[in-house]
């Protein structure tokens, strides 16, 4: 009942794929550990070798003599899944860091990159061309920047608007959720299609201060619990390394 109820995605030879590498450090593993892994999770040889290939074409995936590892692409959302599971916080004093964006883009891929990196690095959208978020983290790594002007505020009502901009009692229903589902989920496969979707959910959190968090907060808990998945998996992998 509590899966039906979540983000879950069927496992996929690619997202297979994806979490092996994506868990590894480096992000880097052979073709016949890969296919042995995926083949372990119920998955057909052929098609995950079809995968690799198509990965590769695809961009998300370099492969050298036997070797495959992620692009620097896929790089950039390993050290955001990084940060996110381990976020560098500063004292929380009040202020909140405005970005506001002053040199237009004429590409619409552009302005849509810009949007998605002021989102990866937790701001909030206030208005159009307007985007904040309280002061409590380190230094962002936003793309093209250089068309944003940063400012200090303190709004009027600031739990308000983190509360409209980013909803933390939602993101805490869902994590308690993933919680009960990776603690009843089974099998392996049941089991990393949960732990997928626990680090889609944690790349979202605000990760705001506890002031503007609903009580009990399931952050922390919900990292733990991922963390000890990560090293059950990378037992199950060791174990069936060919």
């Amino acid at each position: 009942m509590v899966r039906n109820s979540l983000p879950l995605r069927r496992l996929t030879a690619r997202s297979a794929i994806l979490s092996v590498l994506l868990g590894a450090h480096p992000a880097q593993a052979s073709a016949a550990t890969i296919v042995h892994m995926a083949t372990e999770l119920g998955l057909q040889e052929s098609t995950v070798r079809a995968a690799l290939t198509r990965m590769v074409s695809a961009g998300d995936l370099e492969r050298d003599d036997a070797t495959y590892r992620l692009t620097p692409r896929l790089l950039n959302r390993q050290k955001l899944q990084d940060l996110a599971l381990d976020p560098i916080l500063r004292p929380y004093d009040g202020d909140w860091r405005l970005a506001i964006v002053t040199t237009g883009a004429e590409a619409a891929a552009d302005r849509t990159l810009l949007r998605e990196s002021l989102q990866a690095n937790k701001f909030g959208e206030i208005r159009e061309g307007v985007w904040g978020r309280p002061a409590n983290l380190g230094s962002a790594e936003i793309t093209d920047s250089h068309r944003l002007t940063y400012m200090t505020a303190r709004p009027d009502d600031a739990t308000e608007l983190a509360t409209r901009l980013f909803h933390p009692t939602d993101w805490a229903d869902t994590a308690t959720k993933l919680l009960a589902a990776l603690a009843t989920a089974a099998t392996m496969r049941d089991r990393l299609e949960v732990a997928a979707a626990v680090v889609r959910h944690i790349l979202h959190d605000p990760i705001l201060p506890p002031e503007f968090l609903p009580t009990p907060w399931p952050g922390a808990d919900l990292r733990q619990a991922y963390r000890t998945f990560r090293t059950e998996f990378t037992a199950f992998a060791t174990a069936h390394v060919p």
